[in-house]
């Protein structure tokens, strides 16, 4: 018998249906004890209150408005000074409930605008 090149094998396995493809590959791992099967990288189950991505810092974070609280002037001064906006737009932002002040920066970045935000009366969330 003469030995079949891949694109012999190829053209003689397009012939083929699913199921009689199927049999094939169930037959081959069975006469060669291998498998088929892509690898599957199993996940370690954590613990309860184990954190799910400790592995995985996060690097960037987003400063969000929440509210202005009583003193919105001086909320309204402090994302001007953090942000290049201007009055108007400062205000338009302070006005949003859940509005984006900064986007994308440094956890150390982020934890001094809300120090700021939150001085001047406002409620914010970093995440």
């Amino acid at each position: 018998m003469a030995k079949l090149t891949q694109d012999e094998l190829l053209a003689q396995f397009e012939e083929l249906t699913l199921i009689e493809l199927a049999a094939f590959v169930k037959a081959f791992e069975d006469k060669f004890d291998v498998t088929a099967a892509a690898p599957v990288a199993v996940a370690a189950v954590a613990g309860p209150g184990a954190p799910t991505e400790a592995a995985e810092e996060q690097d960037e974070f987003d400063v969000i408005l929440d509210a202005a609280g009583d003193k919105k002037i001086q909320v309204i001064k402090e994302v001007r000074t953090l942000t290049s906006l201007g009055l108007k737009e400062a205000k338009d932002l302070v006005d949003t409930a859940g509005a984006k002040v900064l986007e994308k920066v440094a956890k150390d970045v982020a934890e001094k605008a809300k120090a700021a935000l939150e001085g001047a009366g406002a409620k914010v969330t970093v995440k």
